[in-house]
């Protein structure tokens, strides 16, 4: 950090006291986004000007990863901040719940929301849950003041001829999905209406923030798209040169404005603090109806970049200052950071795996943040040290990206110059892998039996 940047930041004033004691935040979650989706991100065709500005306005972070490159278990990673090998959402053979699953997070997680709630915030679950449809599982049960969306994946609860649904690329009527929408812990639609349901989740998340404008608030806003299935509304079906996909994030990007629109509106955009990113990577399977990684390797489902790294914006006007971030965060981060900002203090009867990235957010610090692991359900595929990723197995999914294969030694990228992961320098650099290896081993040695619920999704 230069000496004029050093003198401009602070003369700009931006620092936590702009922010309040209790800072409001929201966390707008997409599903199957890919690294290469949005306009920001580098997509020539896809239009997403409110995302665009508030990585603008705010920070675009270059390296930033979920805690699994499928939904049950990153939608824990990020809710808890600990990997969800601990949490025993991590499974190795079903690797999301489904509507015949029986459990869910385990009550003995503390949630985000529940950690806000320490210190007086509402909170919001708004979207799509995933971590469990049973009453005892659902967001009222986890900390969340009100619930409204679907409880799994939108592509659950068929009814339709499945033959089908794969000749058409997912593209199918939202009748033929009958999965539930819900307010609380009661359903109010069966099947959900798709078509509208991007739409009334920015209305739901504009309708809590006024009716919680003078009290701190926490909204968690998963979408439940772009995953396949897709669905638009009228109003933008048909709108974007990139095919119903681009219709899809185009009126998520609409919403976001929206809500954006609203926090200005109600005096509240120097006091909240808004995070974009997406749970996992795109379908590439599903061809042009699913997204791209970009110049990333492969995608949902696998360890490669890809499949875990997510574009992430941070916005806060006057708080958070503009810039492009190729720091190494995570979307466990987020459960430190906002505790931080808020003043609770962190849990001290379990590992955590965030990091406080607020001094990045507010200062423009480096992060504490050395290192990232690449779990698949609950076997640790790779690691990352600084600019290198070891990769100790790599495996396919979806019919894609070849069979599981064991790397004994392990192939090591240097991802600052090598993201789509093309050239091995682990001849050349046996240094660093043992370097990689020792985090690893250390990292393994606190998996602890017992406190650590090491257990398969059921």
């Amino acid at each position: 950090m230069t000496l004029l940047f050093v003198a401009s930041f602070y003369c700009n004033g931006y620092s936590q006291e702009n922010l309040g004691k209790t800072p409001n935040f929201i966390i707008i979650f997409a599903d199957d986004l890919g690294y290469g989706d949005l306009g920001i991100y580098g997509h020539p065709t896809i239009k997403t000007p409110h995302l665009d500005q508030m990585a603008s306005e705010g920070q675009k972070w270059t390296n930033f990863y979920v805690g699994a490159s499928v939904c049950t278990p990153s939608r824990a990673a990020l809710l808890t901040g600990r990997l969800p090998v601990r949490s025993g959402m991590a499974s190795d053979t079903k690797r999301v719940l489904f509507p015949n699953s029986k459990y869910g997070l385990p009550s003995s997680e503390i949630t985000l929301a529940e950690q806000l709630k320490k210190v007086g915030y509402n909170s919001a679950c708004i979207g799509k849950w995933h971590l469990g449809h049973k009453e005892e599982y659902l967001p009222t049960n986890n900390g969340f003041d009100y619930y409204f969306g679907i409880p799994y994946s939108n592509d659950m609860d068929f009814v339709g001829d499945r033959t089908k649904f794969k000749e058409a690329r997912g593209n199918l009527p939202t009748e033929n999905f009958n999965v539930p929408l819900m307010r609380n812990t009661e359903i109010i639609e069966r099947p959900a209406n798709q078509n509208t349901i991007t739409k009334r989740y920015a209305e739901e998340t504009i309708s809590f923030i006024k009716k919680n404008k003078n009290n701190p608030f926490f909204v968690y806003l998963a979408h439940n798209l772009p995953h396949i299935p897709l669905f638009a509304s009228e109003d933008f079906l048909g709108k974007s040169k990139r095919g119903i996909y681009g219709d899809v994030l185009e009126e998520i990007d609409h919403g976001i404005g929206q809500i954006i629109a609203t926090l200005k509106e109600e005096g509240l955009d120097k006091n909240t603090i808004v995070v974009f990113t997406s749970d996992n990577g795109p379908w590439l399977s599903y061809g042009v109806n699913g997204g791209s990684a970009g110049l990333l390797k492969a995608g949902k489902g696998m360890t490669w970049e890809g499949g875990m790294r997510e574009p992430c914006i941070f916005w806060s006007p006057t708080n958070i200052k503009p810039a492009v971030i190729s720091e190494l965060g995570t979307t466990m981060d987020l459960f430190s950071t906002f505790s931080a900002l808020a003043g609770v203090p962190m849990p001290k009867d379990r590992i955590m795996d965030g990091f406080d990235i607020s001094g990045t957010l507010l200062k423009n610090e480096p992060t504490q943040r050395k290192g990232v692991f690449y779990y698949r359900g609950t076997q640790l595929y790779a690691a990352r040290l600084g600019d290198y990723k070891a990769h100790y197995i790599t495996e396919g999914s979806y019919g894609q990206f070849g069979k599981k294969e064991v790397h004994n030694p392990p192939i090591l990228y240097n991802l600052s110059v090598d993201p789509s992961e093309n050239f091995d320098l682990g001849a050349s650099h046996q240094e660093i892998l043992a370097e990689i290896n020792l985090m690893v081993k250390e990292h393994q040695s606190k998996l602890v039996k017992g406190k650590d619920q090491l257990v398969d999704i059921e």
